[in-house]
């Protein structure tokens, strides 16, 4: 069918006398951001975490996309929230790293002592670093936080060891044991041997309390799932750790 339009005279003309129509396909809404109007692509990802998904999306857009002057893109969503979360951290590790160095100086009064439990803490971060290769998990929050409460843990454990080890020199020392260097071998052996079931009891417990979390299912048992991941992975490396390496 035509459509008409009427003219002065009340004779009516094709509108394609006048115009040239053709139909092409425009956006759906129209959307403003900061007085700017804007589209958005929604993207769903599969085996492969946030991060790094932008960061080679950014890479592939860089060489192969050219935008027209005036246009701009941002990258939002889940990664804008990771991105906060990550700047927080950078601040909150380093804060938690110094406090606990100050604690465990604070407890020993000896500067030696606090560096060598600072020292050793990577060796149980170890364990936690595999287990989430073993379960396929990336690099999150969650795991970030799940390593903060790990350290904590690990650095706790070594102060009881230590504490012990100091102990057992110590009686030696007073009895007039410490002789040579059989003798502070020996009294290294037993400040160990007393922490054996006290250890082995924490780290138990520990594992106990987190593998239902790692079962779990649900609201939230995802991001759980993360923070136990590296404590459940770390407390077996801690407590080599603690009754082979800080001995």
């Amino acid at each position: 069918s035509r459509v008409l339009i009427p003219t002065p005279s009340g004779a009516q003309i094709p509108l394609s006398y006048v115009t040239d129509m053709s139909i092409k396909k425009g956006p759906p809404v129209i959307k403003s951001e900061n007085a700017r109007k804007t589209a958005w692509l929604y993207v769903d990802i599969r085996d492969i975490d946030v991060g790094t998904y932008v960061k080679n999306a950014k890479k592939i857009v860089e060489e192969q996309v050219e935008f027209p002057e005036g246009y701009s893109l941002v990258w939002s969503g889940q990664y804008e929230y990771m991105e906060r979360a990550q700047e927080r951290l950078r601040l909150v590790i380093p804060v938690t790293l110094v406090i606990i160095f100050l604690l465990l100086f604070f407890n020993f009064k000896n500067i030696q002592e606090s560096i060598i439990v600072m020292l050793s803490l990577p060796f149980a971060l170890v364990g936690g670093i595999w287990f989430l290769y073993f379960l396929n998990y990336n690099m999150s929050v969650a795991v970030g936080v799940g390593f903060i409460a790990l350290t904590g843990v690990s650095a706790e454990i070594g102060v009881i060891m230590l504490t012990y080890l100091d102990g057992a020199y110590n009686e030696f020392k007073m009895h007039g044991l410490m002789r040579s260097l059989d003798d502070l071998k020996e009294a290294i052996f037993r400040g160990t041997a007393m922490r054996i079931r006290p250890i082995f009891m924490t780290v138990t417990a520990i594992i106990a309390g987190l593998l239902p979390i790692m079962w779990g299912h649900g609201t939230g048992s995802q991001v759980m799932k993360r923070i136990a991941a590296p404590m459940v992975g770390g407390m077996i490396t801690s407590t080599i750790l603690t009754l082979v390496v800080i001995p």
